[in-house]
Order: C-alpha cells, then structure tokens, then sequence
C-alpha cells in the first residue's frame, strides 16, 4: 500500500482514538505531506473539519501553484463540501481509499477534470463498516439523516 494512504489511515485511525468518525486524509506536495487532518467533527463540535478540510487547514495557506500541483489522499469517498474545496483549490488528484460505505461527490470532481483514483482498500472499508455498525447514531449524524 502506498505510504501516503498508509498516513491517512492513521490519521483516521487516531480520530478514533478521540472517539471521532474515523477518516483521515493527507495532503501532498511533491512527494512530501504538507497537512495532515481526520474527521474532527465530534471532538470539536465542528461542522466543517471532516479530514479533508482538517487536512487543508493544517497545510496552512499555501500559494495557488502549490494547491495545483498537490494530491489529496483521503479514507473515504469526498462528501460535497470536501469536494468543493479540492475544486476551489485546483488540487488536480484524490485517491480515495474506499467508496462502499459512502460515495460522495466523485463525479462532480471528474466532471471538474480532477482525476479521482478510488483503491477500495480493505482496511478502510473495515475501518468504516465497523465504525458504522458500532456507531450508527453517530454515523447517521455526520452524514445528515
């Protein structure tokens, strides 16, 4: 597995640990992770830090050519609001660790010319179900139903 999925795992794997939805993303920059986040939604009360935005904003700010030249790796599949960043920013790639248990806006990022590489990783569809199975009330309310 790629050392960069491998990193988001964990930070996926420390939201967890915090009693967070467990989905980590990292942000890359010519072979180098520039920002790091996971789901902190729970932890901080946020409505916004789910891991790619958490990720985003641990990069810190960044001149645009950065962004244009980045990939986003996250565990799971870039809701509406991930995806409108990833676009607003001109990162050019996301490689999505599964889509099974949720599939967010990959489409509108095609549409957008990002390329999207999905892997359907087994330790973060595992990850996922089982954080879904043992927490549907938690689930149910980050996702919005």
């Amino acid at each position: 597995m790629d050392e960069f999925m491998q990193a988001a795992i964990a930070e996926a794997e420390l939201g967890l640990q915090e009693g967070g939805v467990p989905i980590g993303s990292v942000l890359v920059h010519q072979g180098k992770i520039i920002g790091r986040g996971h789901n902190r939604r729970m932890q901080q009360g946020s409505p916004i830090l789910h891991g790619e935005m958490d990720a985003l904003q641990n990069a810190g700010r960044q001149p645009a050519h950065v962004y244009r030249e980045c990939t986003i790796y996250t565990t799971l599949s870039p809701c509406c609001m991930c995806s409108g960043a990833i676009e607003l920013y001109g990162i050019p790639r996301v490689v999505v660790g599964e889509n099974q248990t949720f599939m967010g806006a990959e489409e509108r990022l095609r549409k957008a010319g990002v390329d999207v590489v999905v892997l359907q990783d087994e330790t973060c569809i595992r990850l996922m179900e089982t954080f879904i199975q043992q927490h549907p009330e938690l689930w149910n309310e980050d996702i919005g139903e």
